[in-house]
């Protein structure tokens, strides 16, 4: 499966748009993992208990992005984009989307 931010694939031809797809995620970081994060907060510098939540989140969300696309039958999704709200305090939702299409080689 390609996949792509751009609006095109350089060397294919779209032949077929099969819609937008999408995969999202709610995530929270449980009391321990507020914990750490918070005293790496309080140290400074990188915070690996938020980042790896956070890569954690986007990978779910690209990974069912990718079934919903297989389902429609796309062999790329093009203009694929995240995007996250934070729905209340502490758990996010992290959406990963596109546009399925079927594609093929120049």
């Amino acid at each position: 499966m390609l996949v792509t931010t751009s609006t095109h694939l350089e060397g294919y031809k779209v032949t077929e748009h099969l819609g937008v797809i999408r995969g999202i995620t709610v995530r929270s970081r449980g009391v321990g993992g507020n914990f750490l994060g918070g005293l790496q907060t309080l140290v400074g510098g990188r915070n690996s208990v938020y980042t790896d939540l956070c890569e954690q989140a986007r990978q779910e969300a690209y990974d069912l992005m990718m079934q919903h696309a297989h389902q429609h039958g796309a062999n790329a999704v093009i203009n694929m984009r995240y995007d996250a709200n934070e729905v209340m305090q502490g758990v996010t939702e992290v959406l990963a989307y596109g546009t399925a299409v079927k594609v093929e080689k120049v």
